[in-house]
């Protein structure tokens, strides 16, 4: 690997987490823009089975820049505890149920998904 694409590899991903969360994975990164500046990109990656087996992630990012930092913190923190305080931290699942029924959820069921999916376009912002 030569100088540039080391340094053009070190410039976009700078930290990261992971959060791997059952079937879904949660990635926290900072990224660094061409003017070197920082924003943080959270992407949620969710793995779905089909019926023969096989498998495949559905990925969905956010970007997050500085200026929203304290904002989205703040509804964040007042979200989460919304939610604990009116539910608690015990997970409460239909599948628990004794009527749940299990539905599927492919691609060939869900058509807007799909429209969405396909119509999704992954930007690198470093370009801008």
């Amino acid at each position: 690997m030569n100088r540039n694409e080391n340094d053009m590899l070190e410039k976009e991903e700078i930290f990261s987490k992971v959060l791997r969360a059952g079937r879904r994975t949660y990635f926290f990164d900072v990224r660094s823009t061409k003017a070197d500046d920082y924003y943080i990109t959270i992407t949620e990656s969710k793995k779905f089975t089909e019926e023969d087996g096989s498998f495949h992630f559905k990925k969905h990012k956010i970007y997050l820049y500085k200026e929203d930092f304290t904002a989205f913190s703040e509804i964040l923190e007042e979200m989460t505890s919304y939610v604990l305080n009116h539910k608690g931290e015990e997970v409460i699942s239909e599948r628990h149920q004794s009527d749940f029924k299990k539905e599927y959820n492919s691609d060939k069921n869900n058509t807007e998904e799909t429209s969405t999916e396909k119509s999704y376009t992954d930007i690198d912002f470093d370009d801008i």
